[in-house]
């Protein structure tokens, strides 16, 4: 039996388009904060891993440090780590975007650590031989071609962030996760599908946003192919 749309909710179906349609600003403004902690959460990332990744490669002592640093962050449950800032950051978005930005640290230097060193000593050396100085050899030569390997980072660091947000619920900042942790508490069916089904396709989306971005910073790459 197929429920009409004036009894989904008193039924409390899963499936149920009047609670769409009736939470609609609920909805879009859960689904704006978990776009907008992703976005800042991730860029905040990137900059950050670039110049800890360089210093990474100074040494073998840096690297272990650095790499097991981060390593150890993303071991740390993300309820414990929210904890753990709260009384810093207090209850704001704060506490949410910076236990994201370390949590995505451990995959972005990682990636761009490997990247790096995945360059063949044979191209390194013809650059160097062509007047490359370590400057314009980083970024000329090294940076481009770990591209794909930090891309490939990337991919699983955006759509890492996407479920980790909905842990922020916990000071009210959770975007989707508002919304599921509300339908639980309420036992509330439309809502939990309703939000879970959204985070999945903003994870789905941001991972294709990521591959566009890919395919046009190595254009080298489709041309071999073709």
């Amino acid at each position: 039996m197929v429920l009409s749309a004036e009894s989904c909710l008193v039924a409390n179906a899963w499936i149920c388009g009047e609670y769409v349609q009736t939470r609609q600003s609920q909805i879009i403004a859960a689904v704006q904060q978990h776009v907008l902690l992703t976005v800042v959460s991730l860029a905040l990332g990137i900059v950050l891993s670039f110049p800890l990744a360089l210093v990474a490669r100074l040494s073998p002592a840096l690297k272990g440090f650095v790499l097991g640093a981060s390593t150890a962050v993303y071991s740390v449950p993300s309820l414990a780590l929210f904890a753990i800032l709260l009384p810093v950051t207090g209850i704001t978005q704060t506490t949410v975007v910076i236990g994201l930005v370390l949590y995505s640290l451990t995959i972005l230097v990682r990636a761009i650590v490997d990247g790096l060193e995945s360059v063949p000593d044979e191209v390194v050396d013809a650059a160097s031989g062509m007047g490359f100085g370590r400057v314009s050899l980083l970024l000329r030569v090294r940076m481009p071609l770990a591209l794909p390997t930090f891309f490939a980072g990337l991919r699983v660091a955006t759509v890492s962030t996407v479920a980790l947000v909905t842990i922020g619920f916990v000071v009210g900042y959770g975007g989707l996760g508002n919304l599921i942790n509300d339908g639980l508490q309420t036992y509330f069916r439309a809502e939990v599908l309703t939000a879970t089904v959204l985070c999945v396709v903003l994870a789905v989306l941001a991972d294709l946003v990521v591959v566009g971005m890919e395919r046009v910073a190595t254009p080298w790459r489709r041309r071999g192919r073709a």
